[in-house]
């Protein structure tokens, strides 16, 4: 039986109405408490350590955990236990079993101070540098080339898991290091590969799906990065681009496509390309991809493989995603970095409440002000035609040169304004939500969302442009009554991250009715 503490008497609940599985829990409403786990609601509370969590499974974790955290955690000399919050490295590249040894203990330690939690059978611990992966040399050479001299944490728990061939749901904070954590066991896989032993030399051996464009550039120049000097060859299938020139590039035999579920499905209903030498799939910004409506293709594509190992990626992960990925594995890796489904740590909020005819000068008068305009910026905007307008309007009015960008444009003006933008010639670009999901834009550092997106989860995603691993970036929202039904989320939010709410936004009634009304107060929970 299980104790349901609240404001009324004490009830008793048999614990066969507990929830099994995380998967079966619902997602947290604003104001309701989390599953120190997983981050879903926390309808019950731990006998044992009076933490919330959201069924018996991560329960069963959390005590885990706990039982693991007792054995000794003197880590062994290479790993220095920071006096801050920053993670922490090592660099000895000689030491090759490093990470083999960690007991149960420090690496549950290692974890903690990462914020990294797993979910699943036989997780390898987390890697303290690249070389401890036993990586080609040709490949540790370029991962340094490349910048990456350190792993960041979700490389760290996510390149041995994939190097180990399991398939993984991974989630993290924007601008984390998810696209080498995916390209390096791809580049690996495809290095070590011996095509003598299979009849289909030129067939593809791993493929990433993504939901724009411009992500499936940044990830294809990644991985020819990684891949330099590597048997190693990649093909680009989008759409935008000459369709014969892709299919000339995948016949001529190449290890990695990367491409868009759309224009890759042109493919293989025009043309006879064989993907059953497909061994490792990826799909980054998954939860994106259902949003918009890819399921089907994602699906159409995965049933023409031969059970491949699946890497599934997002800065949020929604419970459709979750049941997408035990549909796509049965045996699928749960990997959290930070705190998932919630905005950068390092992105300062400013919400200003704006009404709709003032929005426009508002804007203005940041771009103008040497104190509140810090360049590179993007302004986020909610159509391709105010895009265009907003643009047009900040470089006549404010003399700072902007220029717009969304998915009307052709390829080549996309490339072009997206390399004056990183270059430093153009200072603002105006974007529709084609830019609020994974495409690199290293250096900028204020993000200004002038219309309001559909939903909090695409609201994370554009605050994070202002923030690479962990650089600070300042993120200013406008606000009105337009925004209503986002409210009592953003509110919780703003809460959240320390940030200042307007006083017109606590005051709605919009916000005060929704939450006054109960959902997110903490009075029945079981105690088991």
């Amino acid at each position: 039986m299980a104790a349901v503490n609240g404001d009324e008497a004490p009830v008793f609940v048999a614990e066969d109405n507990v929830k099994e599985r995380c998967w079966d829990q619902r997602e947290v409403l604003p104001g309701e408490p989390l599953c120190v786990i997983c981050g879903r609601y926390g309808e019950y509370i731990c006998d044992r350590t009076d933490d919330d969590i959201c069924s018996l499974e991560c329960k069963q974790t959390l005590l885990s955990r706990i039982d693991n955290s007792q054995l000794s955690v003197d880590l062994p000399p290479p790993i220095r236990l920071p006096a801050t919050d920053e993670c922490f490295y090592v660099r000895d590249a000689d030491d090759k079993s490093e990470s083999q040894s960690l007991t149960n203990g420090q690496t549950e330690l290692l974890r903690r101070k990462l914020d990294i939690f797993v979910k699943g059978d036989i997780v390898p611990a987390p890697i303290l540098s690249f070389s401890s992966c036993d990586l080609p040399q040709k490949l540790l050479h370029n991962i340094e080339a490349a910048g990456y001299e350190m792993p960041t944490p979700v490389q760290m728990q996510a390149i041995p898991a994939a190097l180990m061939g399991k398939s993984l749901l991974v989630s993290a904070d924007t601008g984390s290091g998810k696209t080498a954590s995916f390209l390096v066991p791809i580049v690996s896989f495809c290095s070590n590969f011996t095509r003598q032993q299979f009849s289909n030399l030129k067939n593809p051996l791993a493929m990433v799906l993504t939901p724009t464009r411009e992500l499936c550039i940044q990830v294809e120049e990644q991985a020819k990065l990684l891949g330099k000097g590597l048997p190693f060859k990649t093909a680009l299938v989008v759409g935008g681009d000459a369709m014969a020139r892709q299919l000339h590039r995948i016949q001529q035999g190449v290890e990695l496509i990367v491409g868009t579920p759309g224009r890759l499905i042109d493919l293989l209903t025009k043309h006879d390309i064989e993907l059953d030498g497909i061994s490792i799939i990826v799909l980054d910004e998954v939860d994106c991809m259902l949003q918009r409506g890819f399921r089907e293709q994602v699906m159409q594509i995965f049933r023409a493989l031969s059970q491949p190992q699946v890497l599934m990626y997002s800065a949020t992960i929604p419970k459709e995603v979750e049941k997408m990925a035990s549909v796509l594995s049965k045996d699928v890796t749960v990997i959290s970095v930070g705190n998932p489904n919630k905005p950068n740590r390092a992105v300062k909020q400013l919400a200003i409440w704006v009404e709709s005819k003032q929005k426009k000068q508002k804007l203005f008068d940041i771009l103008m002000s040497k104190q509140h305009f810090m360049p590179p910026v993007v302004v986020f905007v909610g159509s391709r035609l105010g895009a265009d307008l907003l643009s047009k309007a900040i470089t006549i009015t404010t003399k700072v040169k902007a220029l717009s960008i969304h998915g009307e444009k052709s390829m080549k003006e996309r490339r072009e304004i997206l390399r004056s933008f990183l270059v430093g010639e153009v200072p603002v670009i105006v974007a529709t939500g084609v830019l609020g999901r994974g495409v690199v834009l290293l250096g900028v550092r204020q993000v200004i969302i002038f219309d309001m997106p559909n939903s909090i989860k695409e609201y994370v995603h554009q605050i994070g442009r202002a923030s690479r691993l962990g650089e600070e970036g300042t993120a200013i929202v406008f606000v009105n009554e337009e925004n209503k039904k986002m409210f009592p989320e953003l509110v919780e939010f703003l809460k959240s991250s320390g940030a200042a709410i307007p006083r017109e936004l606590v005051n709605s009634r919009y916000t005060v009715g929704s939450l006054s009304g109960g959902k997110g107060q903490k009075k029945r929970k079981h105690a088991y």
